[in-house]
Order: structure tokens, then sequence, then C-alpha cells
């Protein structure tokens, strides 16, 4: 029998993964817009009150334009290969023209991209959380470091240090019953080879988002759309 299906931790979800009200919704981790369709099966949900589920969708949907528009190097929508961010940046021409312009030539001519950092911020955080809340439990308290760099940014040994990571899961010495315990467990699947939960990164879709905790504290990394690397951490 499959150890993940021997038991479930029930405990603290009746609250939102991210401001701690009554959950009224159930979201999902990470946002669909951040994924292309066909969406991963059995896509990850917690709890969440209508308010945040309503006021975080602007930032998302900014936010996985504006990666898009980076990755394109344009706004203009035919020039995007994602279906949804164009359809979105097709129908908010508003969007299509704040994200234009935050385009910047540096000395050298190069384009470059000056993001709204409050709105990145906040959706990285919020995203962080829905992981820690799904694979542990629900954690609305306030992150004490959030930070994103473009992955290409970051040197060698910054690029390994924050790639490197020696389980699947969030936090330290997960407790039983949680996700991030099961994750730890080798499974043996009878349709196929063992499931070793030792595999570096979480990856919801490959090219488009991956996440990873770290054992010495509870730490999110996460990588959208294999650009923007980024961390958020709890004390």
């Amino acid at each position: 029998m499959d150890p993940r299906q021997l038991f479930m931790d029930e405990r603290l979800k009746g609250i939102c993964a991210y401001c701690g009200a009554e959950p009224d919704t159930r979201d999902h981790v990470p946002s669909k817009v951040l994924l292309d369709e066909p969406y991963p099966p059995e896509l990850p949900v917690v709890g969440a009150c209508e308010r945040c589920n309503a006021t975080f969708s602007l930032d998302e949907q900014y936010l996985a334009c504006f990666l898009e528009c980076v990755l394109a190097g344009t706004a203009e929508p035919s020039g995007l290969q994602r279906s949804n961010v164009r359809r979105i940046l097709s129908e908010s021409p508003s969007l299509k023209a704040r994200i234009a312009a935050s385009q910047r030539k540096n000395e050298a001519g190069e384009l470059t991209w000056k993001p709204e950092a409050d709105r990145v911020r906040r959706i990285i955080t919020k995203l962080a959380q829905g992981h820690v809340a799904y694979e542990l439990y629900p954690n609305p308290e306030e992150a004490t470091a959030v930070s994103f760099t473009p992955l290409r940014l970051l040197g060698e040994q910054e690029r390994s240090k924050f790639e490197d990571t020696p389980f699947r899961g969030v936090g330290p010495s997960p407790e039983i019953g949680t996700r991030a315990f099961l994750r730890t467990i080798v499974v043996t699947n009878a349709n196929g080879p063992p499931e070793a939960a030792a595999t570096n990164w979480i990856v919801v879709q490959p090219s488009r988002y991956r996440y990873a905790g770290e054992p010495d504290g509870l730490v999110v990394r996460m990588v959208l759309s294999e650009y923007l690397a980024c961390v958020v951490a709890w004390e």
C-alpha cells in the first residue's frame, strides 16, 4: 500500500493560508496564470478567504505578463508565446502600456526591464505561503526575508547554492502526517521504479514553475519560467 494514502494531516486547515481568516474559497498553488494549459493534474490547493483570493489576482496577472514580456523582449501580444498572457494583454491595454513603460536601455544599448518590486514581492510571498500551507500547515505570519533576481544574474557560487537543496519539501524535520514528511519516504510504485523523495526540486510544470525547501529553516525557493529565482524565509 502506498504510505501516502495512510494518513493526512488535517490540522489548521480551517484558516486562510495567507491571512488566517476563515477560508471561503480554495486557491491553486501555484496560481494557474503562472502555468500553461494543459495544467498539471492534481494541482495543489489551499484554503483561502475570498478577500485574499480576489486581491492577489491583478498582481498575479501582472507578474505572469511581466515575465513573459521580459523573456520575449516585447510587450506586444503578437510577439508573445504564452496564449494566456497574449489574451490578458490584448484585453487590458492599460496593463500592456504599464509593462511597456518599464522598458529601459542601458549604456550598452541593451533592453532592460524594471519590475514593480512591491507587486512581485507580494506574489512570491503569497506563493511561498501557499507551499508552506500545503506541505506543512498554514503560516500567515509576515516573512522576514523576501528576495528575487534573474537566474542568469547569479554568480556561479550563488547559482550552485540556490540550486542545491538536499531534500524535497518545506521546513526542517517535517512532522508525521504532513505532506513534507511523506515526501521523505521512498515509495515503491507497483507500476514503475521507486520514487525517491530526495529529488531536489518539486517541478510543478517543466520550464514554467518549480520550488524547494531548505532543511535548516522555514525557507521556500521558487523558479518562475526558468528566469526568476525567488527566496522567501521565516525566522
